[in-house]
């Protein structure tokens, strides 16, 4: 009995110590200035499946969205009457953890780049999903009406007075609609908190493409996070987007100056006046095995009155260049395999891996950098197969079809950093997961 004592205090202190670091260890953490991103589909997602499919059906699947997303982000704004309707769960492809009001309710809140107005589902939203904000529980909420000179950044339904509410209803995602209040609460980030955050409180929406715990933009308007914070956070942000194939899929958000990356490689940060919310950058050529792709004069160049050029995006999947530019590196790359090649939904270059162990490596290059893709940012891969994927696409070819979108399936394990004083766009190496 005397040597079965140590053994069962150093069993029981061994559970105690194993129990404590279990609970104590948070597979997605909040900080101050480093937020949670998480896919739709991580472990640590509410909207996570029972039973995940394998990656290259999520990816194609979501892929089939991007069309609804570029009309989105380069058309002008359509503002309709909002109907209910049934709300659809999976959608944005990325996530971030915040609370809203006081004391904070937690949501998880689409990161979209190319959006400003914050927005989320609140208390008696038709249409809306479960998982709501209750104005009535925060003691900070605060409703705005017409004459605040927010109101007339957002917009939608004319103001009939000035002290009526300030009403106001948004499209999203193409074929998606919201209508909501405009008001103010506080935002807490981590251990930050926000006071007097503006944001739509949604009433009702239509289409199944509404995040289902709202959005938190992080456009360049003036609506925006970035905006809004600027005194606080300096108008800088970065990310790095974990991959699909980590285990709880988390990456980071670092909102303001402090603990960004130092001698990050940049490259410059330009604005369309007629698209202000978008981040721009100057990609001047593509490289697929350090051979340039050959394209049309002038088809990488920046157009403030078209609208041309290349943005960096968030919210779309697969990374998309106009016809004539898709067509070039889609015929290069081929170039570079064995096999024969195939088609499977939005992707037309498909390939049998084992026939190619070395697969081409494509490059992007930026004024001031260059960027050779990872393979897991180039390929699509078959859990159950040895077919792979150029993970890539052409623009839809309509009027619209004037800009390169840099897609968050390219930017996967790099950090961006967004330095918006300084008009500079950083990327480096970053094992986000």
């Amino acid at each position: 009995m005397a040597f079965a004592t140590p053994i069962l205090f150093l069993f029981l202190f061994l559970f105690l110590f194993i129990f404590a670091t279990s609970n104590a260890f948070d597979p997605c953490p909040s900080d101050a200035s480093d937020l949670s991103i998480l896919h739709i589909y991580s472990k640590c997602s509410p909207f996570a499946p029972p039973s995940p499919a394998p990656v290259m059906d999520t990816v194609i699947s979501m892929a089939k969205r991007d069309p609804a997303r570029l009309a989105y982000l380069l058309t002008e704004k359509v503002y309709v009457s909002i109907g209910s309707g049934q709300q659809i769960i999976q959608t944005g492809n990325y996530v971030v953890r915040v609370k809203v009001g006081t004391p904070g309710q937690q949501m998880y809140m689409v990161m979209d780049t190319s959006s400003d107005t914050a927005f989320v589902p609140c208390t008696a939203c038709t249409g809306c999903s479960k998982t709501v904000f209750s104005p009535q529980l925060s003691t900070t909420f605060l409703g705005l009406d017409c004459s605040v000179s927010e109101c007339a950044q957002v917009r939608g339904q004319a103001c009939t007075t000035v002290d009526g509410p300030c009403l106001f209803n948004q499209s999203y995602g193409g074929d998606s609609s919201f209508f909501a209040n405009l008001v103010l609460d506080s935002l807490s980030l981590g251990r930050d908190v926000v006071p007097k955050f503006p944001f739509g409180c949604i009433d009702s929406i239509s289409g199944g493409s509404i995040p289902p715990q709202g959005l938190l933009g992080l456009g360049r308007g003036s609506m925006s996070l970035i905006s809004q914070t600027a005194s606080l956070y300096k108008s800088t942000f970065s990310y790095c987007l974990p991959s699909f194939k980590s285990y709880y899929f988390s990456g980071s958000l670092k909102i303001g100056p402090v603990g960004q990356p130092k001698g990050i490689r940049t490259t410059p940060l330009l604005q369309n006046p007629h698209r202000p919310s978008l981040y721009y950058v100057n990609l001047t050529a593509i490289s697929v095995n350090k051979k340039y792709v050959i394209v049309p004069p002038d088809s990488f160049a920046f157009n403030p009155a078209t609208g041309a050029g290349t943005i960096l995006d968030s919210g779309t999947m697969i990374t998309r260049f106009v016809p004539a530019i898709y067509a070039a590196l889609r015929d290069t790359y081929r170039s570079g395999l064995n096999g024969s090649i195939s088609s499977l939904g939005s992707f037309d270059s498909c390939f049998d891996s084992e026939l190619n162990p070395a697969a081409p490596t494509v490059t992007l290059h930026f004024e001031g950098l260059n960027l050779t893709l990872p393979m897991e940012n180039t390929l699509i891969h078959s859990s159950a197969t040895s077919l792979a994927c150029l993970a890539m696409a052409a623009a839809p070819n309509n009027v619209n079809s004037v800009v390169n979108v840099i897609a968050n399936l390219q930017q996967q394990n790099l950090r961006f950093l967004f330095d918006i004083p300084n008009s500079r766009v950083g990327i480096a190496r970053e094992l986000c997961n």
